[in-house]
């Protein structure tokens, strides 16, 4: 996008209806302290997390090199979703992001629904970040010995920690996470071009398009194993949204926000199909495997031991970002959902340096239970606790889709006005993007060890979502009556 396109639809923003809108009461009491260069880096490490330095290995072994078309799919329906939110963030920034958009065009039903879903989908990968975390340091043989959970607890303490500082912390750490995550992958893509022109063997094998027919071809497994890993590719995606809510922090989102979007589309391109061509082109998927960085297992084999134990370290960064980037969130959506009354009151609760640690807490309580289950399922940890995620993050990607072609309606009636950042092709895009995340639910059903299971858990998720409306319907009836005196 150019800096006149940019402009023009910060110009536009100003001209909205957006100091009319409903006003978030959650979003009162917090900073403006995330600059430009927070909000851009936020955006990358969005893009680049847990689900590409750790789950792609598993996936390659799997799928194969069609990895590559799985991420670039999941990757285009996954920036309909950023630019439809970030549509949303420009004509209303708030710190509830899509919660209080689906509090004001699908009612306090929809917001009690997003949030607890969203909630689900953070404390589960908060689950699935600590136990790669404690998997990433297993590779040195120094913490071999340690346990499983005892790494993922101190993991979770130390990020807790941190997060509980101050906003200007977290998006100070988060711009140097980002830094070394994007400079990281920068490194291996070089290196991974390096080898492949040079020749030089890695593991015993000669890079080039040899490795991929020699070994089954694009399609060693054939269509179905592709389409199974659909759901933990969407997952690897499940940070992008994070722009959304931490534009409610920053001083000029309609700046910001535009910019920030747009360069998600090149970045996956760049960095997930690119990384993942080189690694199916570098060495067989049959020897990636779930329980090791497909960087560090290239790295290793090229001779150069220590260059394994950089990565492992970088990718260990990228695990430990995640899981600060879900405290920050979570936090900010129970604290709206708190303040209208359907989350429980003290998530509302901030600390002098305005930072909402009730729901802070809340997710790193939920966190604990996956060392847990670290300590009783150490070797499944990962893949059960990535699926619950996935169900999480596809029904957040759901009701935003939702919520934005409630927005255009609301537009088209003349109620609200759009600003000049749209999404393109709506509601086209609304229908086909909602219809392929669907679509993603509809095959874990060909996963009988884990998706399927994962599936079984939707009717119990929903009975659980039900019960808490009734619970709590009363309260958010008498907060929404105050809140409109």
């Amino acid at each position: 996008m150019s800096k006149e396109a940019v402009d023009t639809a910060a110009a536009d923003a100003s001209r909205t209806d957006a100091s009319q809108a409903p006003a978030d009461a959650g979003d009162a009491g917090y900073s403006k302290d995330l600059k430009a260069r927070h909000v851009n880096m936020i955006a990358i490490g969005g893009a680049i997390g847990t689900g590409l330095f750790l789950g792609a290995g598993g996936r390659l072994h799997s799928a194969g090199p069609a990895l590559a078309v799985a991420y670039l799919v999941c990757g285009i329906f996954a920036f309909f979703v950023v630019r439809a939110l970030g549509e949303m963030v420009i004509y209303r920034p708030s710190s509830g992001s899509f919660v209080s958009y689906a509090r004001e065009f699908l009612g306090e039903k929809g917001a009690y629904v997003a949030g607890w879903m969203y909630f689900l989908n953070w404390s589960t990968t908060g689950i699935a970040d600590i136990t790669a975390i404690a998997l990433y340091t297993h590779y040195w043989s120094f913490f071999t010995d340690i346990p499983q959970w005892v790494l993922a607890l101190i993991a979770l303490a130390v990020v807790l920690a941190i997060n509980l500082i101050s906003v200007k912390y977290f998006g100070e750490m988060e711009f140097w996470f980002a830094i070394v995550k994007v400079a990281a992958l920068i490194a291996f893509m070089l290196i991974g071009i390096f080898l492949l022109i040079t020749q030089h063997k890695v593991g015993g094998e000669t890079p080039g398009l040899s490795v991929i027919t020699d070994n089954g071809g694009f399609l060693p497994h054939g269509l179905m194993p592709v389409v199974i890993v659909m759901q933990g590719v969407v997952f690897a995606y499940a940070s992008l949204e994070l722009v959304g809510v931490a534009a409610g922090e920053t001083a000029e989102p309609q700046k910001v926000v535009p910019r920030a979007v747009n360069s998600i589309m090149w970045r996956v391109g760049l960095f997930y199909v690119g990384s993942v061509v080189l690694l199916a082109l570098l060495l067989p998927g049959s020897v990636y495997s779930a329980d090791q960085s497909p960087f560090v297992t290239v790295l290793s084999k090229i001779g150069v031991p220590a260059a394994g134990d950089v990565m492992n370290l970088v990718v260990l960064t990228a695990a430990m970002s995640s899981l600060n980037s879900g405290l920050y969130s979570t936090g900010r959506i129970l604290r709206s959902m708190a303040m209208a009354g359907s989350a429980p009151k003290f998530t509302a609760k901030m600390n002098r340096s305005q930072v909402p640690y009730g729901g802070i807490l809340l997710t790193s309580g939920v966190c604990v239970l996956g060392v847990g289950l670290n300590f009783l399922m150490p070797s499944q940890a990962f893949e059960i606790v990535l699926n619950v995620a996935s169900l999480g993050i596809i029904s957040t990607w759901v009701i935003i889709m939702v919520c934005h072609l409630a927005f255009v309606r609301r537009a088209k009636e003349g109620v609200i006005t759009r600003p000049g950042f749209r999404l393109p092709g709506s509601p086209v895009t609304e229908i086909v993007t909602i219809v392929f995340l669907l679509s993603v639910l509809v095959l874990m059903w060909k996963d009988p060890e884990i998706g399927r299971k994962t599936l079984y858990l939707i009717p119990l998720i929903g009975a659980a979502l039900v019960v808490g409306w009734y619970a709590i319907r009363r309260r958010v009836d008498r907060e929404t009556a105050g809140l409109t005196k």
